[in-house]
């Protein structure tokens, strides 16, 4: 595991964000984000993770004001430097993608114009935001390729995208947005359909990039080893909400979670057999403990019908390390509805 870094002003602040999107019917609103609340620091990585479903994605996308309708952000409040990006119109979100934050997503080729030479896209993102003439753009598009470990830049420069690899296309991308200068890089499952030798070559890219240019990375995966091996911190989500976030080494010694519990339960480990990950409605998902004075429960999002009688809370179980706890519910109280 990497060390931790001392964090100062962060780059991005996300203040009880929640998304929805409405039922089939149009008559209400389907919640898929809920009062999620955390920080990327200066020069960090922090891991997002959580099985499908559990809004990691809508929650990066939501701090580039990329949330599409249907879908909508209901409440909270999204701030990358000093700029709250909830409700702001296109203009001052253009100003935001690019220079302050970035996203590398998932199907590179999806991102890429395929009417357009790789060469010329990355110039163009070089005459867009760094303001450089046409030809010095062109010298800079072929030194980013060849940092971003791409053999015969010329050649590829010259290519469309549809000629590239799964991988060239990721290393093109990650070219292009640290082309941008981003105080932030949002990388939404980067590896994603890429060969196991290809994907550890992409997450140490990133790795080496983001220690290069002292950027923040906001990275999401499935993938608890690379967590492990490349964040410092780790946010982990269930069903839209945060129930767990702290150090990685923190989280991967003293899970507190039932849900994190079984995640980090369900990595391959050769002396062990793989766990369950499909979360349980047992009312025995939980684990008490104790903060100063409060015993406090943090319960699956599964069992709060059976296990809770108020609403949860992010409570600071070590320095750094905060989970989603209930108080301990009294004998013969009633349940939530």
């Amino acid at each position: 595991m990497i060390q931790s870094t001392t964090a100062t002003a962060p780059r991005a602040r996300i203040e009880s964000l929640s998304i929805a999107f409405p039922n089939e019917a149009g008559d209400r609103l389907i919640p898929v984000v809920r009062d999620v609340s955390f920080t990327v620091n200066r020069n960090e990585i922090i891991g997002l993770v959580g099985e499908s479903g559990s809004g990691k994605t809508q929650t990066s996308l939501a701090i580039l004001g990329l949330t599409r309708p249907p879908g909508r952000v209901t409440g909270g409040h999204i701030y990358v430097g000093d700029d709250d990006v909830v409700g702001m119109n296109e203009a001052g979100l253009r100003k935001i993608r690019g220079r302050k934050a970035a996203m590398i997503f998932q199907s590179p080729r999806t991102s890429l114009n395929p009417l357009m030479k790789i060469g010329d896209q990355i110039a163009r993102v070089y005459m867009r935001h760094r303001g450089m003439d046409k030809a010095t753009a062109a010298r800079e598009s072929l030194a980013m390729l060849r940092k971003v470990g791409i053999a015969g830049p010329e050649r590829v420069a010259g290519s469309y995208p549809h000629q590239l690899s799964g991988g060239m296309a990721q290393r093109v991308m990650i070219g292009m947005m640290v082309a941008c200068g981003p105080e932030l890089l949002i990388a939404d499952e980067p590896t994603t359909g890429l060969d196991v030798t290809i994907q550890a070559q992409i997450f140490e890219l990133i790795t080496e990039v983001q220690a290069e240019t002292y950027m923040s990375v906001l990275l999401i995966t499935h993938d608890l080893g690379v967590v492990a091996e490349t964040c410092h911190r780790v946010a982990v989500m269930q069903k839209g909400r945060m129930v767990e976030i702290g150090p990685v080494g923190e989280i991967f010694n003293r899970p507190v979670h039932p849900y994190t519990r079984r995640l980090l339960g369900a990595m391959l480990r050769p002396d062990r057999p793989p766990g369950d990950i499909v979360p349980g409605e047992s009312p025995s998902d939980t684990n008490s403990f104790t903060v100063g004075d409060r015993s406090l429960a943090a319960v699956s999002v599964d069992a709060w019908k059976e296990l809770a009688v108020s609403v949860p809370e992010m409570v600071e179980f070590a320095p750094g390390h905060a989970v989603l706890a209930h108080p301990i519910r009294p004998a013969g109280s009633k349940v939530i509805a």
